[in-house]
């Protein structure tokens, strides 16, 4: 099944990169005219944004395109990939660069001593970021209320890597802004450059943070992580109410990018049920689920002999976290 580029996240990539690009010339302006290792790291930080939101947009142009012969469910956990390139970028380029350059400003002590432009762009910084955040929070809150959850559970568990990706970037940056001019401004207060070497290397473990966490994110989608609890128990509910079965004996879900999903589940069905009434049984569980949960591409089910001292539950399903899922609930 073909899918369409998602339109509100490919809106909050281009607004957010636009907005880096702007705000990463102003900062390497800046940074190069006074000196400052806290502005040279907050550029190089908006590089890396600027850099994440073309390779995110990159994943959602390619993880949209259709299913064929040699991609039978589809392209998308390429989103996936793009999206781990873009988070080991800002690791490598934004972190690395803004922890060494504030290593060196502590241990070089050097600084024009131009502070007024420093503070003018980081003003207009904040501006800027404030308005690309203010969007990514619009399109998260939008989603949360779609899925009926909170906000903050939507982050942790969406499996749409983009909007997570612009939200946290756009949040460390105003974080990052902050730390900057207070390292800019102990600076100037005290006349000594290790306050604005501290602040670069803070900005660099921020990135390494937010950086950390879209990796290990992505990582598990790309494994193939199942649906969370919540949707799981959802799924296994309207697929237990179908006519004539009995247990489901296996049910086993995967995000197979970020609007679409797989279900597969071994299901007994009543001994006296013939071929045709299992046959519209299936009919009707794909029916069931993709109208209550349009992102569910996949829908398989294999009729199966129950097992001696079966209750009527499932045996083996992921609507039931394993201790390593943490329990978390999820977005639906």
């Amino acid at each position: 099944m073909a899918q369409a580029i998602k339109t509100g996240s490919v809106g909050t990539v281009v607004v957010a990169g636009a907005a880096n690009l702007a705000i990463a010339v102003a900062k390497l302006i800046a940074g190069l005219i006074s000196g400052s290792a806290a502005m040279l790291s907050e550029a190089a930080h908006s590089v890396a944004d600027t850099t994440t939101e073309v390779l995110l947009y990159q994943a959602l142009r390619r993880g949209a395109r259709p299913a064929d012969t040699r991609h039978p469910f589809g392209y998308g956990k390429e989103s996936y990939v793009w999206a781990f390139f873009a988070a080991m970028f800002t690791f490598v380029a934004g972190a690395g660069f803004a922890v060494t350059h504030g290593v060196t400003t502590i241990l070089v002590h050097e600084h024009s001593g131009d502070y007024l432009i420093s503070y003018i762009v980081l003003g207009v910084s904040f501006v800027i970021e404030s308005i690309s955040l203010t969007r990514a929070v619009r399109q998260v809150r939008r989603e949360s209320r779609r899925w009926q959850t909170t906000p903050q559970r939507f982050l942790r568990l969406t499996a749409d890597t983009a909007v997570k990706a612009v939200f946290l970037e756009d949040s460390a940056a105003l974080i990052g802004l902050v730390l900057a001019g207070l390292g800019v401004g102990l600076s100037q207060a005290t006349g000594d450059e290790v306050w604005d070497g501290v602040a670069s290397i803070l900005i660099g473990l921020l990135l390494l943070t937010v950086a950390g966490i879209l990796a290990a994110n992505n990582l598990s989608l790309l494994v193939g992580r199942a649906v969370p609890a919540r949707l799981g128990r959802a799924i296994e509910q309207e697929l237990a109410g179908l006519p004539d079965v009995e247990r489901i004996d296996t049910l086993l879900t995967m995000q197979l990018g970020p609007d679409d999903i797989l279900v597969a589940a071994k299901i007994d069905f009543r001994d006296e049920a013939t071929g045709a009434a299992i046959e519209a049984s299936a009919d009707e569980a794909e029916r069931r689920l993709t109208a209550r949960f349009p992102e569910i591409r996949y829908v398989f089910l294999d009729p199966t002999r129950s097992l001696p001292g079966a209750l009527g539950q499932a045996r083996n399903t992921q609507a039931r976290p394993s201790p390593d899922a943490g329990g978390e609930p999820d977005p639906s």
